[in-house]
């Protein structure tokens, strides 16, 4: 199939095996809170984004529609700009923004209205979008500052899991990678939950039983003045880091 124009400025003419299509999803750090600099508006023919009209467009930060007053530079395209300068010069990238702050793993699982989104259904409805354009190549994945909680940490995993059971069944893909990123490590630990420790235990113990997850370093990334989110600088680093994550996944 060959995808054709889809607006004066954004076209497509590449077979859906090259347009390569990765979800964004998980809570604030993935959905992005740091500040928007000049370089990160600057757009590439080759790497779209989808809005919230499910239109595609060249992609440019902020990529995360859903809390417009909050909406800040997430990793996204910095990950499709280091990805772009290791794949096929033919290949395009689209990136689908779906995640959403404050969003819990429960609420995920049971697709609850979270700040006016549905979660779950929301992903359904631009993933099946996206399987209309491209190909589903991976899904980029960081939450759980909402639920490293005494309270939540011990449902966590089994949680997680059967999320991305459902993700790979919505993407029809059983082997379909999964990145998941650490929380950040840079807090004090008198300024916040001591567990972030334990879930970032939780997401290593389960690198090891999912042959197709892999999960993504936070060390050495810093964070905004509030302690709880990457500011600008970690943010371009950590899609990086994605980015050389998926490239050593044999394909």
């Amino acid at each position: 199939m060959v995808v054709g124009c889809v607006s004066k400025k954004t076209v497509i003419n590449n077979s859906k095996a090259d347009v390569w299509v990765f979800v964004m999803a998980g809570q604030s750090n993935m959905a992005g809170r740091g500040t928007v600099e000049a370089q990160d508006t600057i757009s590439d023919s080759k790497i779209l984004t989808v809005n919230k009209d499910l239109n595609l467009e060249r992609a440019k930060e902020p990529l995360h529609f859903y809390e417009p007053s909050l909406a800040g530079l997430d990793a996204g395209l910095s990950f499709a700009k280091e990805l772009k300068n290791h794949i096929p010069k033919n290949i395009k990238i689209v990136l689908i923004p779906c995640a959403v702050g404050g969003s819990s793993i429960n609420q995920w699982v049971g697709d609850s209205i979270h700040r006016n989104v549905k979660l779950y259904s929301n992903f359904k409805k631009r993933v099946m979008y996206a399987k209309t354009i491209g190909t589903v190549k991976g899904v980029l994945w960081h939450q759980g500052e909402s639920n490293a909680h005494s309270n939540s940490l011990p449902q966590y995993q089994g949680q997680l899991e059967l999320l991305f059971q459902k993700f790979r069944k919505e993407i029809s893909t059983q082997n379909l990678p999964i990145i998941v990123g650490e929380l950040g490590e840079y807090a004090e630990p008198e300024e916040r939950n001591l567990n972030w420790e334990l879930l970032n235990e939780i997401l290593h113990k389960m690198t090891k039983n999912d042959a197709n997850l892999y999960i993504v370093s936070s060390k050495g990334l810093k964070s905004n003045p509030d302690k709880v989110h990457f500011n600008s600088e970690a943010q371009r680093e950590l899609g990086i880091r994605y980015a050389k994550q998926f490239l050593n996944i044999k394909q």
